[in-house]
């Protein structure tokens, strides 16, 4: 036999689904829980434009319009029925996610920059350069939300946490401050050195994921404790843990993507994945992709096993090859156009 053996890691090359469609930075994401139907990703826009995504494949479902400006956040309810979007135009908007229509419009005093559902739905939270926390009652929209004050520069991200009971929030006042949602007061706050570029709450395990700087920091959501934290080469913007805890994913200045071991805190991969720097990176609700949005206006999703058939990706076989001198093992699904 003189049949050629190819190693795997020469095979298995990291092959990334690119998402277009938007015409300016993409600067949040976030995926629905696992539905029926799959589960979605959205994407925050400066074209003002948020875009709905089978998250799985990237297609494009449809786009939100609505905004008179950038927006800055978005997020989808766990089902997917709802979204929500913080945009630039002083409002926060609520939409039908399966329709698209425009629910709901909450005026705010300033530039909002993050949305959040409560795990019912009934309720959102938003934060943005007036300072100011709100919760709205999606049931009685007409009433004035609940507003929460406290910090002493713009928000930049603000999350539910602990059964909804808690709210987190990241500002430019560099603190993250842990909130209790019926006596409004903080009950913990974290300073740093450097303003705080982005926040991911885990609810299993309760695990908060900052970024500043260069640093990626991991904390106990329940205390502020800290767990540990990785110096990455180059400046971060955001960085996201698989669900299983075994790796975490960050990008930023260099317009790469690290993946790291958790435990160990070594990097396992790195990728030169946009043509600018990355704002955002996500993992899918199965852990089996994480997407990234990048200044470069696209969206990017990354196979958390390389070569594993998932999605619009195909592992193709030695024995399946046709020629055995053929070097391609692993067949890159083509670009998706939004």
């Amino acid at each position: 036999m003189n049949a050629i053996m190819y190693p795997v890691s020469m095979a298995m090359r990291q092959t990334p689904l690119t998402c277009s469609g938007h015409t300016r930075p993409v600067v949040d994401l976030a995926f629905s829980g696992i539905t029926p139907y799959g589960y979605f990703l959205i994407s925050a826009c400066k074209d003002g434009k948020p875009m709905l995504r089978q998250g799985d494949t990237g297609d494009w479902i449809g786009t939100f319009l609505g905004h008179k400006g950038a927006v800055w956040g978005a997020t989808l309810n766990k089902e997917a029925t709802k979204a929500a979007t913080a945009a630039a135009d002083f409002t926060a908007k609520v939409w039908d996610a399966v329709t698209g229509d425009e629910v709901l419009t909450l005026a705010h005093k300033h530039i909002v920059k993050s949305v959040n559902f409560t795990q019912d739905s009934n309720f959102l939270l938003t934060g943005g350069n007036d300072k100011v926390l709100r919760i709205y009652d999606l049931i009685k929209p007409e009433a004035d939300p609940q507003e929460i004050a406290g910090h002493t520069s713009a928000i930049k991200k603000a999350l539910w946490c602990n059964n909804d009971q808690q709210i987190l929030s990241a500002a430019d006042d560099k603190t993250i401050r842990l909130w209790d949602k019926n006596t409004q007061e903080a009950v913990h706050t974290l300073s740093f050195d450097a303003s705080v570029t982005s926040m991911e709450y885990i609810p299993d395990g309760e695990i908060l994921v900052i970024t500043y700087g260069r640093t990626i920091a991991f904390y106990n959501a329940h205390s502020l404790d800290l767990i540990k934290t990785v110096d990455a080469p180059a400046s971060i913007h955001s960085a996201s843990l698989h669900p299983e805890k075994d790796f975490f994913v960050a990008g930023g200045d260099d317009f790469k993507l690290y993946k790291y071991d958790y435990t160990t805190k070594e990097e396992m991969e790195s990728y030169k994945g946009h043509f600018g720097p990355i704002h955002t990176v996500r993992f899918s609700p199965d852990g089996e992709l994480y997407a990234s949005g990048s200044e470069d206006g696209t969206l990017r999703l990354w196979q958390t096993a390389v070569g594993k058939t998932y999605g619009l990706w195909k592992c193709v076989l030695p024995e399946e090859l046709s020629s055995e001198n053929s070097e391609v093992l692993y067949c890159p699904p083509a670009e998706i156009k939004a």
